[in-house]
């Protein structure tokens, strides 16, 4: 009598705790997106802080196009695209970030390499005048 209940107890709970994991897993998809949108946003608005831009637009127009898909996804409530935009968004907002920062210390090395040329040349007339 009993041996035929045991097997379709534990059948019978190892599909409610499937169903349970499932269930968990499409019911908090909504959480990890919203908060990879909003960090993605302040990746993007930081990028877009340091002048990325000036420095490198066709990455920040990359990253400002994807987070506007992510925007309507997570509107539409297609949270695994919204999810993947959204990284992508990042990705694209901190290349374009690095980019920029690159540009300005390459300018910042090249006005300090004008700076020691010209003063190597004041040294030099200095040191060739008639005493």
């Amino acid at each position: 009598m009993y041996k035929n209940t045991i097997p379709g107890l534990l059948t019978a709970c190892a599909l409610a705790a499937a169903a349970l994991t499932l269930g968990g897993c499409t019911s908090s998809m909504k959480e990890p997106a919203t908060t990879s949108v909003a960090v993605s946003k302040a990746a993007v608005d930081n990028a877009a802080g340091a002048d990325a831009a000036q420095f490198a637009p066709v990455e920040m127009a990359a990253a400002r196009e994807k987070m506007a898909r992510a925007n309507q996804a997570m509107a539409a409530k297609d949270y695994k695209t919204a999810l993947a935009l959204a990284d992508q968004a990042q990705v694209d907002a901190k290349l374009a970030q690095g980019k920029a920062n690159s540009a300005k210390a390459q300018a910042v090395s090249d006005a300090l390499q004008e700076d020691l040329r010209v003063l190597r040349e004041e040294l030099a007339r200095a040191n060739n005048k008639p005493q």
